[in-house]
């Protein structure tokens, strides 16, 4: 059994997973942390962990969870990881981009996909004959909404919505349809770009904010299981059966 936590931009995923399957989530604040004592008296068949950031420092929560018996790996550019990584920085590159690759093609069996990750930031990525070969980051929904309300004087902060107009009718209609339409708009851009040069291509949208879209967008896969977290599984597992010293 094994202990996944994913330290996101806004956010701390926690996450167990038994072989392969996802049985508990959390999703916590910073100002919450990660209650090591309580996870371990509910999972005590709890053996290894995998702590993952894209820009906070792991070392604390790994010290906490190696105090409590567990076998941890702090994931950063130099881990092993099962799939071809072709990203000229990988030094650079969001662990969770990564990630979410790994669980894809090892997890769901895509070898050639867009991956389409919906949480603080949109990140588009390619995947092609199981390589990771890059991709591209733009402001996520919610990061949208925050931008026009906090940089004009007038315009409201809007939610997230489920109805589909072509035209906003009132201010509050037309920042949630430009928002949502415009995002809709940009990934059916590079569905198009894409699908055009390589005809076998499976389009996954994964990320918090991805169930927002799932109707939207047409002809893809919602993985309901976070790719994220069953691929930061796939890397923990896959450095436990090789010998190295990032452990």
């Amino acid at each position: 059994m094994n202990l996944i936590v994913d330290i996101g931009n806004s956010f701390i995923k926690v996450a167990v997973v038994d072989g392969g399957n996802v049985i508990s989530t959390q999703r916590l604040t910073f100002d919450e942390g990660v209650d090591v004592e309580s996870l371990m008296a509910t999972y005590p068949s709890l053996q290894r962990a995998i702590v993952a950031s894209s820009g906070v420092d792991t070392s604390q929560i790994a010290s906490q969870l190696r105090c409590a018996g567990l076998k941890v790996l702090e994931m950063t550019s130099s881990t092993p990881v099962p799939i071809g990584n072709d990203y000229l920085s990988p030094q650079t590159l969001g662990v969770d981009r990564l990630a979410a690759a790994v669980g894809v093609v090892k997890c769901m069996g895509y070898e050639d996909c867009l991956i389409i990750d919906f949480g603080t930031a949109i990140t588009i990525d390619l995947v092609e004959g199981g390589v990771f070969r890059g991709g591209n980051i733009s402001p996520g929904m919610r990061t949208r909404f925050r931008a026009l309300h906090d940089y004009t004087q007038r315009l409201p902060e809007c939610e997230p919505t489920d109805e589909v107009l072509a035209l906003g009718r009132t201010t509050s209609q037309a920042i949630e349809q430009g928002v949502m339409q415009g995002i809709v708009n940009e990934i059916e851009g590079y569905i198009s770009a894409f699908s055009k040069k390589n005809a076998k291509i499976t389009l996954i949208l994964t990320g918090g904010d991805a169930k927002f879209f799932v109707k939207r967008i047409k002809n893809t896969i919602f993985a309901k299981c976070d790719a994220v977290v069953l691929g930061l599984n796939t890397i923990l597992e896959y450095n436990a059966n090789i010998e190295n010293d990032f452990f």
